[in-house]
């Protein structure tokens, strides 16, 4: 069982002030929260990337590769690539080059997006999101199981026999496929026998087990060892010594960020019983003291099966000293109930 950190690297404006952090400042202290996660004992760091003013990560390798060399064991990952408007070629270069710096440690998340900032940016139409998608994810396969590479497709000139470099340290470049909880991410995944990221952050966790189920179904299908996928978890959460300072920390900023969001996609206003609800142990939020967090990932891994818990944190603009004390917890106390846990359930089993 894997426990790590994801991060949007966002600017928006701090709630009591409202002052709005500049990008430089959150870039550098991003970096130090991938350093304090390394030094921790976390498993992964995931920066996800962003084309719009309250986000200052448009390229994730970057980020990461700013942090390789001051860290030693944690792996790198984006999350995720938004591959329908990136070229598939410059993203495994770049990745490729993240590994080397790192020494062998670079992931690939690659989504869709829930943003589509990056299509009109980059010369893409929306109409062509799907079939985007589908033939750059096959050109990054490609180009990661081959050192020369011969392709065509309908968006993007063809490569004929063409060799791609750097080549990773890695013998295959990590590859997940990132989704939002939609039926089609899940079987393109299993189809593909890639390992898969989903965005449980609504509802109760519990209810992403079928979908865990239509994935791995795929991929026996197809022909992959389902034994060997990986599922993971990319969820909003928060750790404080006590589990009412957690959530009381925690929802102002929470609330900020997705009453922004919602007035973008028609959702409803996120209110303290909103908020309430989703921390409670069936809700998606993971708030509160390091033995309740623990508990509700102990109970996504053994009901849904995820493999990998990425805590989103933080959703908003917090002080960085919070961020950074919610990441040292997470890895000297949450982690070490989690693993202990789980190894003890998983040897029941057999």
């Amino acid at each position: 069982m894997e426990i790590g950190v994801t991060s949007f690297v966002e600017t928006k404006p701090d709630i009591e002030t409202g002052i709005v952090m500049s990008h430089a400042q959150r870039l550098r202290e991003v970096v130090e929260e991938i350093v304090l996660a390394d030094r921790v004992g976390l498993d992964v760091f995931g920066i996800g990337e962003h084309h719009r003013e309250d986000y200052a990560a448009s390229s994730p390798a970057i980020v990461l590769s700013a942090a390789a060399s001051l860290t030693k064991r944690i792996r790198l990952a984006s999350a995720v690539t938004v591959l329908s408007s990136a070229d598939p070629v410059r993203v495994f270069q770049d990745f490729a080059m993240l590994d080397g710096i790192s020494n062998g440690r670079a992931e690939i998340i690659a989504g869709r997006g829930s943003f589509v900032e990056s299509f009109p940016l980059f010369g893409y139409g929306l109409h062509d999101y799907e079939e985007l998608f589908n033939e750059n994810i096959e050109l990054l396969m490609k180009i990661r199981d081959s050192e020369k590479v011969t392709w065509k497709g309908g968006h993007r000139p063809a490569i004929h026999n063409l060799g791609v470099y750097p080549r990773p340290v890695q013998d295959s470049l990590p590859i997940w496929i990132g989704s939002g909880g939609t039926q089609s991410s899940a079987v393109r995944a299993g189809l593909l026998g890639l390992p898969l990221m989903l965005a449980i952050i609504g509802g109760n966790p519990i209810n992403f087990a079928p979908l865990v189920e239509l994935y791995k179904k795929a991929a026996a299908r197809a022909g992959h060892d389902v034994s060997q996928l990986q599922v993971g978890s990319h969820s909003i959460g928060f750790v404080a010594e006590d589990t009412e300072r957690a959530a009381d920390i925690f929802f102002p900023s929470t609330q900020y960020g997705m009453n922004k969001l919602g007035k973008e996609r028609g959702w409803s206003y996120y209110d303290r019983s909103s908020y309430d609800a989703a921390r409670s142990f069936d809700g998606a939020l993971y708030v509160g003291d390091p033995e309740t967090v623990a508990q509700k990932i102990i109970h996504l891994r053994k009901h849904v099966g995820i493999t990998r818990f990425m805590m989103y944190v933080p959703l908003s603009t917090m002080p960085h000293e919070q961020v950074l004390r919610a990441i040292e917890l997470l890895g000297t106390e949450v982690a070490p109930r989690v693993r202990e846990e789980i190894a003890k359930w998983e040897a029941e089993k057999e």
